[in-house]
């Protein structure tokens, strides 16, 4: 069973699945139902999500977590950084990374004249009314221009082809207990 944790200050927080961002205030009583990327899932005790971001970590007693640190060094970027960068980003309610989610459905790179890249991406949801859509996103485009070399991240939201569990890579299968 998870510990409530008391919240130490006013806590700026995303609702889930709404989007919704609240301010919780200092004394509210949270339980923590997942922590992955760097964000935190919490339930309040009338059973509401939040997402608490890591600059608000010491909010809920936790440190903020290391910055991922790109598996490569300045230079030409690779498919496979930004692959791997993809790879830090969580839908707030299902622990599994968008990538083996089967969320992401195009990654392409444009390398410029200057020596810096633009990456696309596009992705999708696993429902298309999800309000988090926009944090998810700005997460994911957030963690791709930390990439050295890249100036900048387009992430597109897209609904064509629609998202079902078959796009679940088997990695994410077996961490959901569908295999």
């Amino acid at each position: 069973m998870q510990a409530e944790i008391e919240l130490s200050r006013d806590c700026e927080a995303i609702q889930i699945p709404q989007g919704t961002t609240v301010t919780l205030p200092a004394g509210t009583r949270v339980t923590v139902t997942q922590s992955l990327g760097g964000s935190y899932t919490v339930a309040t005790e009338a059973g509401y999500l939040f997402r608490i971001t890591e600059a608000n970590a010491d909010a809920i007693g936790c440190e903020a977590a290391p910055k991922p640190v790109p598996s490569q060094t300045a230079g030409e970027v690779d498919e496979a950084a930004v692959w791997d960068q993809l790879k830090t980003c969580y839908d707030p309610e299902i622990p599994v990374n968008i990538v083996d989610l089967g969320l992401i459905y195009d990654c392409s790179i444009v390398h410029q004249e200057s020596g810096k890249a633009r990456v696309s991406v596009k992705m999708t949801l696993t429902a298309p009314g999800c309000g988090m859509g926009p944090t998810i996103a700005a997460e994911a485009r957030m963690r791709v221009e930390s990439i050295p070399g890249v100036s900048e991240a387009n992430v597109e939201l897209v609904w064509d082809p629609p998202w079902d569990q078959s796009m679940i890579s088997e990695a994410g299968k077996m961490k959901l207990g569908l295999i």
